[in-house]
């Protein structure tokens, strides 16, 4: 039964948009749909990153020191808008669905370090895991942690995924009109940049 619950609670948290869901969309409809997948993993490797910290209670920290949390808002935001502005200003393919071996080093990179930049969600396995953990098994309280974050990490995983291959027909849809290569870069790289100054506007609060 708390397994049960742990997965129904994990997939509501999965589903519900937010932040990751939209970057996945608009690294798929601005680059392509192999960037989409490789925004999929840099997120997913970057939240393991949230995960051990959790299990290690470093995440506490964020909780702790609020002006350290308020620091990686203020990094992360500015970064995506960064992302949102190149996007926004750069080219893209208009034939095929491949992406440069340079451009894909970079949205790897790039996801990886949007997700570990991203305190709320340091916050939100902090908070999330331990009303799963059972302190009576046999297993160390930190390795419960860590596994029930690396579930949860790829329930989330599994949202992005249908992301994608929902972003990935609309692209190729508004690349058959006439004129909406600009519109599906503007699309992408707009919605960066609401995420960054969504974040941003956040921290300023």
């Amino acid at each position: 039964m708390q397994w049960a619950a742990f997965i129904l609670a994990a997939l509501g948290f999965a589903y519900l948009p937010g932040p990751a869901m939209l970057y996945t969309a608009a690294q798929t409809l601005g680059r392509g749909r192999r960037a989409g997948w490789l925004a999929v993993v840099g997120v997913h490797m970057g939240c393991y990153v949230h995960v051990i910290a959790a299990a290690l209670g470093l995440a506490l920290l964020f909780a702790a020191i609020p002006p350290a949390y308020i620091a990686m808002k203020i990094i992360g935001g500015l970064y995506l808008l960064w992302m949102g502005l190149r996007l926004w200003q750069q080219g893209i393919r208009t034939h095929g669905d491949e992406v440069p071996l340079a451009s894909t080093k970079r949205v790897l990179r790039d996801s990886f370090l949007v997700e570990v930049l991203n305190p709320k969600t340091a916050l939100f396995f902090v908070a999330f895991l331990p009303q799963f953990v059972q302190p009576e098994f046999a297993m160390p309280v930190a390795w419960q942690l860590l596994w029930l974050g690396i579930a949860t990490n790829l329930l989330f995983s599994s949202a992005d995924v249908v992301v994608v291959l929902l972003a990935s027909p609309l692209r190729e849809w508004l690349q058959k009109s006439h004129g909406s290569s600009r519109l599906i870069q503007r699309i992408g790289g707009g919605v960066l940049m609401g995420l960054g100054g969504n974040t941003l506007a956040q921290a300023a609060r």
